[in-house]
Formats: C-alpha cells, structure tokens, sequence
C-alpha cells in the first residue's frame, strides 16, 4: 500500500481492542481490493509487520479465525476458492463507506427532502402565518401566539382566542428516485491514480444513507464503459475498471428508463466520471475516437442531456479531472440539461454529492 498512511489506525492502538482495529483496516483494503479477501489479508500482514498492529497475544491467524467464526467471511464457490466477503461485512463496509464520506448522522424522526414550496411538512422554517382550520396543533408557536394574546388582550384581560393562533411553516416534504452513474472506463485508474475507489465509497456511502435517512427515496446504480449495465449495491464493493472506452450516451439512457419505472415525481441523476464521452453504439457496432471531442459522439451526449432536461430529470455531473478541453465539455452538457456541475478533488467528492442530495430542492407536485 505505497503511498497511504495509516497513522490513525496505529494511534488508535491501545483504543480499541485487537479485533476491532484489525477489522477497521481489513474493510479499508477490501475497498482498495475490490472485495479481494486474499489480497486485502495479504497487505494488511504487511502492514503488521511495518507497524506491529499484532502481539504475542493475538496475531494474523487468531484475527483470521475471529473473523470466520463471527461470520464476517464465507467460503468461496468453486469458482471462487478461499474466502469472501459475506453480507454482514458488506453490511459493514457500507456503514465504513457512510461514516468515512458523510460523517457521523443520526436519523432522522422526520424529513426527507424539502420543495420549495411551504405547507404541511416534517422541516420547519423561520416563518410563522396565522392559525388555520386543519392545521396540526403540534406545529403551534407558542411563543408567537402567547404574544399576540398578549398584544391583543393585554395582561389585566388575559385570553386566547382563535385569532391570536399562529403556526410555524414548514417545507413540505417529497419522495426521490435517483440513479447513480458510474463511470468505469480504464482512465478511472490511468496515471498511478486510483479513481474507481472513492467513487465505490461515495456510492455505498449514498445508499446507507438512503436506507437509513430517506427509506422512501429510491436508488438505482449503474455503470458504464463500452456499454451500461446495472449492478445492485451488493455488488459495489467488487466493483473493477474495465478495458472500456466512456459511453455516456448508453449509460444516460439505461439510467433514463430506469427512472421512467419510478412513480415518483422528482427524479434525478448523479454521474460520477473523469472524462470525455469516446464511445457509441451504432447498430451492433461500436464507433470509438478517444481523442479530442468527437462531434458526433459529443451531439448525441448533449442530445440526451436536453431529452432529460425536457422530461424534467436534472442531471449532476461530478468531474473527478480539471482538464480544460473536459470542463468545456462538463459546461456545454450542464447548460444543455440546465443541471449541476461540481470540479471535484478525489477527498472532497463525497462531501460535493452528499450536500447536492440534500440541499437540491425539489419541486412538488
């Protein structure tokens, strides 16, 4: 693992017990091996030789045996031998993904996600309005009403009327459908830079925070070289770059009738990628030009994107590169869908789709 520190594993040395520390830094290298059990225990020996994260009293093999024995691995098929991940650690490496990218959150006894619009919601805002008939009684300003009855009646006549009732505003709430786009094309891991992994992160990290924040909000995931296909949230953490080109056009329109299927009116899709669209289909075949913008690959991109934007889908686009030639291309797809662009680091990209998701206010119906 050149080039990554792992200080705050080592500090935390005498904190946790053996255990839990080693499975702290197994879950990091399973992310890294894309759910290579082998590989990941492989590395993390390493690293206990460097750092001496083991002792005499609980070494390698116990930790390996702790972890068979508590269900974090299951044997391989035959295609498959040795160990895999099984779904408690799956489990696992979500909730890793969502403390990592989004922080520590509590849930939520309320809200999903905030129109513009105001009415009878789970967000309350700064505003007040008088009292009327079938408001909750619950969202009552008391210390609004208790001065009005004071304003209007003084302290000698002290009374409460119908009319000195005020209520708090709030935003009303709506349900979400969102496809996650993943570009998976061999630049994501091109330059010694590895690209695909705070992307898996950021998309297990998304889909803890949906389950647990907005169970009403639907996520679909899907990924896209040469061609786009769909993968469920199981499967991100085995999730590898391809030998492909980036055709974008294949992966907005399998995300675009993704979204058709979902009832709900607000609808929006996340793309993560790093480049270019260099790649479509055209009958059976593949038309293909990695270099520069190819007008013809280009339009039928930019195509799509006013499609979306007439079928009321915003699409945000999140470039993990700053190459000029790429962020003119980023600028003329997001005017063309009048959606969002974030030009984002490798660390801040989580942070960026994380405050998009809840801070993009949604029109009602």
């Amino acid at each position: 693992m050149i080039g990554y520190q792992f200080s705050d594993y080592v500090a935390k040395k005498n904190e946790q017990p053996p255990f839990e520390r080693l499975l702290d830094i197994l879950k990091e290298l399973l992310m890294h091996t894309s759910g290579d059990v082998s590989a990941a225990l492989s590395w993390l020996t390493k690293l206990d030789k460097q750092y001496g994260l083991t002792d005499d009293e609980y070494g390698m093999a116990d930790f390996i045996q702790d972890l068979i024995d508590k269900g974090f691995l299951k044997e391989g098929d035959p295609k498959t031998p040795g160990f895999t991940p099984s779904s408690k650690m799956e489990i696992q490496l979500r909730k890793k993904a969502l403390d990592d990218v989004f922080g520590q959150l509590k849930k939520a006894k309320r809200g999903n996600h905030s129109t513009k619009g105001t009415g009878q919601g789970d967000e309350f805002t700064s505003e007040t309005r008088a009292y009327e008939f079938g408001d909750p009684l619950d969202q009552l300003s008391m210390t609004d009403t208790l001065r009005n009855a004071h304003i209007n009646h003084g302290i000698d006549d002290f009374r409460l009327t119908h009319d000195d009732l005020e209520v708090r505003e709030t935003f009303s709430q709506t349900q979400t459908s969102t496809v996650l786009m993943i570009d998976i094309s061999h630049s994501m891991i091109l330059y010694g830079e590895d690209r695909i992994t705070p992307a898996k992160r950021v998309a297990l990290a998304l889909s803890e925070l949906i389950s647990t924040r907005y169970p009403k909000d639907t996520l679909d995931i899907l990924v896209f070289g040469n061609d786009a296909w769909q993968i469920e949230v199981k499967d991100l953490p085995y999730l590898k770059v391809g030998p492909f080109h980036t055709n974008t056009v294949a992966g907005l329109e399998l995300a675009m009738d993704l979204l058709k299927r979902r009832r709900n009116p607000n609808k929006q899709i996340f793309m993560i990628t790093d480049g270019k669209p260099t790649c479509i289909k055209r009958g059976k075949n593949y038309y293909k030009n990695s270099f520069g913008l190819d007008k013809m690959v280009v339009n039928r991109t930019l195509g799509l994107a006013v499609k979306c934007r007439k079928l009321g889908i915003p699409i945000t686009t999140f470039m993990i590169a700053r190459d000029p030639y790429l962020m003119q291309f980023v600028e003329q797809f997001t005017t063309a869908n009048n959606g969002k662009a974030f030009y984002s680091s490798l660390d801040g990209l989580g942070s960026s789709l994380f405050m998009d998701y809840r801070k993009n206010k949604k029109r009602g119906r």
